[in-house]
């Protein structure tokens, strides 16, 4: 199975406001920079609790009919999201992949900053495309944390967009 990263981050490495705000990224992605591809090739989404409140904040569930997994040891209203394609989930990320991957989970999407945080530090995330948004915020949540021992990355690409935004791949290494 294949996890992969799709995350827009300020220039000074924050995917939100400390309040969990977003409002520093364009509204409308800035520009076409490959989102639409990416959500294209993958089957299942994991986000953290966090993540999940947010999105049931926007004014239209963005995720269509892909499975959404959502991680936390705390119940959820699930009520408002999409009947049948959302679910509640917990356990160490290697668990979470083996139980997605017996179900016939092929590409997820892992996406929010301790999740994120987690699956890397787990060595369960093979692809990084990171957008950077030209703003510096000066506070937020991170999208890296503390790791126990580096992690190599290969680059892949980069490529600049007339709005400003810079976009990155990466292969994470084992």
């Amino acid at each position: 199975m294949r996890a992969s990263v799709f995350i827009g981050v300020s220039v000074d490495g924050f995917i939100a406001r400390r309040n969990g705000e977003l409002d520093f990224l364009p509204t409308d992605g800035g520009e076409s920079h490959g989102y639409d591809e990416f959500i294209a090739t993958i089957d299942t989404l994991v986000i953290g609790r966090g993540t999940f409140e947010t999105v049931m904040s926007f004014p239209q569930w963005p995720y269509g009919d892909k499975h959404v997994v959502v991680l936390s040891s705390r119940p959820l209203d699930l009520s408002r999201a999409p009947k049948g394609t959302v679910e509640q989930m917990g356990g160490e990320p290697a668990e979470i992949v083996a139980k997605l991957a017996a179900r016939g989970a092929k590409h997820l999407y892992v996406d929010g900053g301790v999740t994120v945080q987690r699956f890397l530090r787990a060595g369960l995330i093979q692809h990084m495309t990171i957008t950077r948004v030209p703003v510096l915020i000066g506070d937020g949540i991170p999208l890296f944390g503390a790791l126990p021992r580096d992690i190599r990355l290969r680059h892949v690409a980069t490529k600049s967009y007339a709005s400003g935004l810079v976009k990155t791949e990466y292969e994470v290494m084992t």
